[in-house]
């Protein structure tokens, strides 16, 4: 029962901290007159939540069988995520030669709200451990 309440806890609130955050992005970017849905906004907060998600899920169902390598495999979900931006959003981003701040947030913001996240939960649940 606990896993569950954690999990569905995690999912819960990364789901709400994205969300905010999403809205207030893109009211942002709309109260500067500048275009809300451009930089693959959308793609970036998706991919970012549902990365995170899995991680976490794979952490917590691991947690008792790999307790010493969890450190590993949260770095390793971290680099995960690097790859998926390097294949989905870098190409893009880079074809005009250049990366611009907006899409670097764009990426970047959801990315760091995910691992905050995660990062919480995952010494919450290694704190269980001991």
């Amino acid at each position: 029962m606990s896993r569950i309440n954690s999990i569905v806890q995690f999912i819960i609130l990364l789901i709400l901290s994205l969300g905010i955050a999403f809205f207030l992005h893109i009211t942002i970017l709309k109260g500067k007159g500048l275009p809300p849905y451009e930089n693959l906004i959308v793609l970036s907060y998706m991919v970012n939540s549902i990365l995170a998600a899995a991680i976490f899920i794979a952490l917590y169902t691991l947690r008792n069988k790999l307790k010493n390598q969890i450190g590993f495999l949260f770095i390793g979900g971290s680099l995960l995520k690097f790859i998926f931006f390097f294949i989905l959003f870098y190409p893009t981003y880079k074809a005009d030669g250049e990366m611009s701040g907006l899409e670097f947030a764009s990426f970047f913001i959801p990315y760091t709200i995910s691992l905050i996240i995660e990062t919480i939960f995952t010494t919450k649940m290694l704190r269980k451990l001991d």
